[in-house]
């Protein structure tokens, strides 16, 4: 990949990764509830799963849903059920207190390394980034790199999202302002969906 698409390819990456998504809301729920270091796990596992995902499409699942475009309808319309359900969970979430925070766990690894296949934006960016900044004729190590830049750059997007929740942390110190909290995040993430399923 020649140094002309790397640069709009990070930007790109830079840009896709910080803007409000799935991913972004409840990284920064699970940074207000559980704190930065607990979150770590949710964290690794976004940015692992989506680079791999990209790398998977990259090497040929994008093949499959030009083939059988049927499939990635039923993958976004899936995506956007769990979404729906997750945002549910968020909105009925009761305030945690320090003891419940402590026993209760954070999304872990696998789950959100997982969630990456089900998730209607994720897709959107690898498929657009896969499209537009592969070279013609493009070999492993194109794909390797553009889905690195992905996992390099996101990794610190998606952080700061975590870090803005732990420190919503010393604003939201009663159970109310907590609830209010997690009802807007829960309507953000149904909001997440609109530019989605209308493309």
């Amino acid at each position: 990949m020649s140094l002309d698409l790397l640069f709009p390819l990070c930007t790109f990456a830079a840009i896709s990764s910080i803007t409000p998504g799935p991913n972004n809301a409840m990284i920064l729920a699970s940074g207000l509830n559980y704190g930065f270091a607990r979150s770590l796990p949710h964290l690794f596992g976004i940015s692992c799963g989506f680079t791999f995902m990209i790398f998977a499409t990259g090497m040929g699942l994008h093949a499959v849903f030009e083939q059988a475009p049927m499939l990635q309808v039923i993958l976004k319309y899936a995506g956007a059920v769990y979404l729906l359900w997750l945002a549910w969970k968020l909105a009925h979430a009761a305030p945690m207190s320090a003891e419940q925070a402590a026993i209760s766990k954070p999304m872990s690894f696998l789950g959100a390394a997982a969630f990456q296949w089900v998730n209607p934006k994720g897709w959107v960016m690898a498929v657009s980034a896969l499209t537009t900044y592969l070279p013609p004729g493009f070999k492993v190590g194109d794909v390797a790199l553009l889905a690195g830049v992905f996992g390099v750059i996101g990794i610190f997007c998606v952080g700061s999202w975590a870090m803005f929740g732990v420190a919503m942390r010393r604003v939201l110190q009663d159970a109310r302002s907590v609830r209010i909290f997690n009802v807007v995040m829960a309507l953000a993430l149904v909001a997440t969906l609109y530019p989605i399923l209308i493309t």
